[in-house]
């Protein structure tokens, strides 16, 4: 009678354990499912900016950002008005050799030679951070320009929405700029991307995070 009734709690305890590690695998591949599509939807939604500088060095970073500065003054001349995301590529798509044109003169006027190429595409991002924003790892959609051999530090901001501005030193994006970004993003896009403080979000991007980091269902490229 106790083997029967040990075996019997063997089987319940082994049973336990296999429905709870079901959950929690259930409530993982959920989380992740979940954060992958909002990360996806975020990344159909902007339209991005990204320099990249010659390489390293003091001279060659500073360089970056007075090619910056000229790119985002013309940009805004042209997409302050622009209500979509389509139409702001369709607008920087049909500038392109302008942008490359500003972006070489630039280069030219302070005493460099570097050679300035750009392109529209999609591009695999990390995660960054911007200010008080943050866009998720994923691939996007961008405007990239490349100063000389392009191996430095890069720069990067978001077109559409336009959230892109030169003074970067409060760390703070304007608030009527994350309007816009507001009204292009559902509640928890927004929330993930400003990094507001909702323990639900942050919990499972925490898990797609962990997954990606432990190459669990996720495929390199």
């Amino acid at each position: 009678m106790k083997t029967l009734l040990s075996i019997i709690c063997r089987s319940k305890v082994k049973n336990s354990l296999i429905l709870i590690i079901l959950l929690f695998f259930y409530i993982f591949v959920s989380a992740f499912s979940y954060v992958n599509a909002v990360s996806n939807d975020i990344s159909k939604s902007v339209f991005r900016l990204h320099v990249l500088a010659n390489s390293d060095s003091e001279s060659d970073q500073n360089l970056k950002y007075k090619v910056r500065d000229n790119l985002i003054e013309y940009m805004n001349s042209l997409c302050s008005n622009t209500t979509s995301k389509d139409e702001a590529m369709q607008i920087a798509e049909s500038h392109l050799e302008d942008f490359i044109l500003i972006a070489q003169n630039t280069v030219y006027e302070n005493g460099y030679n570097y050679n300035v190429t750009a392109e529209i595409g999609n591009f695999s991002f990390p995660k960054k951070n911007y200010g008080d924003i943050s866009l998720p790892e994923g691939m996007y959609d961008a405007l990239r320009v490349k100063i000389g051999e392009a191996k430095g530090q890069n720069w990067w901001c978001v077109m559409f929405p336009p959230l892109c501005f030169v003074n970067v030193s409060s760390g703070i994006i304007p608030e009527d700029s994350k309007e816009l970004m507001k009204e292009e993003l559902t509640d928890d896009e927004y929330s993930i991307i400003t990094n507001e403080d909702r323990q639900d979000i942050k919990f499972k991007l925490g898990i797609l995070e962990w997954f990606k980091n432990n190459d669990i269902l996720t495929a390199k490229k």
